[in-house]
């Protein structure tokens, strides 16, 4: 799977912003990758204030996207050229300017109108303080009051109320949505949020301090997160789902333990649901060989498979997080710094090394747009620039996550690195210029070479089978054997022997592919033995 940020993957009408048509140019390069299925990003109308997680119309594509008509083109092509398309939906919250929210602020406070979202009387004197202390996942207070009294919910931004899922008329409203969009084509979803659409509505205050992330942690009976009343919602979907041919759901669920995650891939739930433990390890190979054996294991015994993620639309992207010294908080550290702790060098390496690993690994893998170039964070964006709402609900203090989201380098030069015609909604570094699609094409050495290797041969011959089973090796290396394929990393300092019997049909480091006698720090390598 390929994650697609349409604002940031190609600008068709020059207008700096991404869009459907500069999608539907970029087919043939997305067919040449080899991947099976994009996932796009948030498409519906929008005011953007949070990059399309604002949806003010699910049933219609936000203008400066471009069209309905633009988006089954879209579809349509994807699909003949072998790629499916599933598509974001935001199921948790709406926009301010949703038509329902709209209909809510003008309406009286109890009415059945505010009762499709949460709206509550304050505590304290006149009700002036929030009806409970939760924090919202943006930073502040995750209620805002009304100039009549109520209180309204948002676990985001206050541009981002919370929906009432008790309420029938929602369920009732995101069973059409789905509907309406398996009409039109899409292959399936993939679901914002997805842990945290039901709520406790006797409103208690939470038993820690929040740490502003999107998962439950250790507290049990989480009042918002991983609630067990979502899985007769999910159980709906699926079953809508699968009227259709050949569709599917995956869940970004950021819940606290494997065995937390395994309810939501039951055979009448989600198809898949994103593994996030390695967005949040360090380079360890403990905790990697960790994370591979109890998630290969746990999803097995419920006849699933694990769906793999270093990077996505949220988070810090990877090359400059392994480039940091393990324990630091790179959320923290793009505004804070020390920045001069960076070594982004070694940062690229890991990041080819791990996503090599991560194409060798059983279940599926997604891959965010970038990552096959090697594409760093942009973390020196300057303040002024600086558009996700992060920024400013968290009173400055947090930078956010615009870094991750700056446009795609498609050629060496030109006022967008051929993103577009014109000048981009966020400025491209202008080191860029040589990590480009273009330079990448015609280097054989490249990150984008190995990444259309290592997916050619993924598909000939290692989603065959899902078994792993783990090879003798030092422990700074991680190495495990897919049948025809195995695969070795090693998140050490020092060279280690390969198996003599071994040659090397893909390798992270350019260098490494003629020296088969030693396995380089920071490198990875598929053998056929």
């Amino acid at each position: 799977m390929y994650q697609v940020y349409p604002r940031s993957f190609a600008d068709g009408n020059g207008d700096g912003t991404g869009d459907i048509a500069g999608i539907r140019s970029r087919i043939p390069y997305l067919a040449s990758l080899g991947i099976d299925a994009i996932w796009i990003n948030p498409w519906y109308r929008s005011p953007l204030a949070d990059g399309g997680y604002d949806v003010a119309d699910y049933r219609e594509i936000e203008a400066r996207y471009g069209t309905i008509d633009g988006a089954a083109a879209l579809i349509s092509e994807a699909n003949e050229a072998g790629i499916k398309v599933i598509v974001d939906v935001v199921p948790n919250h709406t926009s301010r300017e949703h038509p329902w929210f709209v209909e809510a602020l003008a309406a009286e406070p109890g009415s059945a109108a505010r009762n499709r979202y949460h709206f509550q009387p304050g505590k304290g004197a006149d009700g002036a303080e929030p009806p409970t202390d939760w924090t919202s996942v943006f930073g502040g207070p995750s209620w805002s009051r009304l100039p009549d009294g109520d209180w309204y919910l948002h676990l985001f931004d206050s541009s981002q109320p919370d929906l009432n899922w008790e309420n029938p008329e929602v369920r009732a409203e995101f069973l059409s949505i789905l509907e309406f969009w398996l009409e039109r084509g899409v292959d399936g979803f993939r679901v914002d949020v997805a842990h945290g659409l039901v709520k406790d509505m006797t409103w208690p205050d939470m038993e820690s301090e929040t740490d502003e992330l999107l998962t439950a942690n250790s507290q049990e009976n989480h009042p918002f997160w991983d609630r067990d009343g979502i899985h007769p919602i999910v159980r709906e979907w699926r079953a809508l789902v699968d009227r259709y041919e050949d569709r599917m759901m995956v869940a970004e669920a950021w819940v606290p333990s494997l065995e937390r995650l395994a309810l939501y891939l039951r055979p009448d739930e989600y198809h898949q649901s994103f593994s996030f433990d390695f967005v949040g390890t360090d380079w360890d190979p403990s905790e990697f060989r960790r994370i591979i054996t109890e998630s290969t294991t746990k999803t097995a015994t419920i006849g699933s498979t694990t769906t793999w993620v270093l990077n996505n639309h949220d988070v810090v992207r990877h090359p400059t997080r392994y480039g940091l010294p393990n324990g630091t908080n790179w959320r923290a550290w793009l505004l804070d710094g020390p920045h001069d702790i960076l070594d982004a060098e070694l940062g690229a390496r890991r990041a080819l090394a791990a996503n090599l690993m991560l194409l060798a690994l059983p279940g599926s893998a997604y891959l965010y747009q970038g990552d096959e170039l090697g594409l760093p964070e942009a973390w020196d964006l300057p303040i002024e620039v600086l558009d996700d709402p992060v920024w400013e609900r968290s009173n400055h203090t947090r930078k956010g996550r615009d870094g991750c989201r700056v446009p795609i380098p498609w050629t060496s030069d030109g006022p967008s690195l051929g993103f577009g015609d014109g000048e981009p909604w966020l400025p491209q570094p202008p080191e860029w210029a040589e990590i480009s699609v273009e330079a990448q094409e015609a280097d054989p050495n490249s990150p984008l070479a190995m990444h259309r290797k290592a997916l050619a041969i993924r598909a000939e011959e290692l989603v065959v089978s899902e078994t792993l089973t783990w090879v003798d090796s030092a422990p700074e290396v991680i190495a495990f054997n897919r049948g025809t394929i195995e695969c070795w990393m090693n998140m050490g300092t020092t060279a280690v022997d390969l198996p003599a019997d071994a040659a090397i049909v893909v390798a992270s480091d350019s260098g490494q592919a003629t020296s088969g006698a030693s396995l380089k720090p920071n490198t990875a390598v598929w053998l056929r033995r």
